[in-house]
Order: structure tokens, then C-alpha cells, then sequence
């Protein structure tokens, strides 16, 4: 059995807050390297606007972002380096 590594995502944003349909309400943005750990350990990672949670869901195109996130994420330098 072969090992797969699986490939680097970018930083994204990430479930938290859900509706009574199990539909997300906002989605945040969380460093990329914590986003797979948190989704197969179910370990909590910290949005860029503070919010803390498992990551659950990912999201699709046109999906609501958490306005504080998405400022902080326009603010931060190009490249990320993280």
C-alpha cells in the first residue's frame, strides 16, 4: 500500500456558524496548514478574525464569508508566507 501525500490548499474560508438546514450561515478564513488536521482529528483551529472551531464543511463558490475574515485576509501582505 502506497502512501499518498495528499497536495498544500490555500487559505480558505471554513464552516462554522449553520442554519436549521445544516447549511453554514458564514464561512471564515483559517491558515491552510491547520485546515486538513482539523477536519481528520477534529481538532479546533482560530479564524483569522478570532472565531474558534472543528472544521466541518467546505465551502462552494458564492458562499457567505465572515465580513471581519474577509477585511483581515484584503489587509494581509501578498504571498501569506504560511
Amino acid at each position: 500500500m502506497a502512501t499518498q501525500v495528499l497536495p498544500d490548499t490555500d487559505t480558505r474560508p471554513d464552516a462554522t456558524d449553520s442554519t436549521g438546514d445544516d447549511s453554514p450561515k458564514m464561512f471564515h478564513y483559517v491558515k491552510k496548514s491547520k485546515i486538513a488536521e482539523s477536519a481528520v482529528l477534529g481538532n479546533m483551529v482560530v479564524a483569522l478574525c478570532g472565531e474558534t472551531f472543528p472544521v466541518t464543511r467546505s465551502p462552494k463558490p458564492g458562499s457567505p464569508v465572515c465580513p471581519d475574515c474577509k477585511k483581515i485576509y484584503e489587509s494581509l501582505p501578498p504571498g501569506g508566507g504560511s
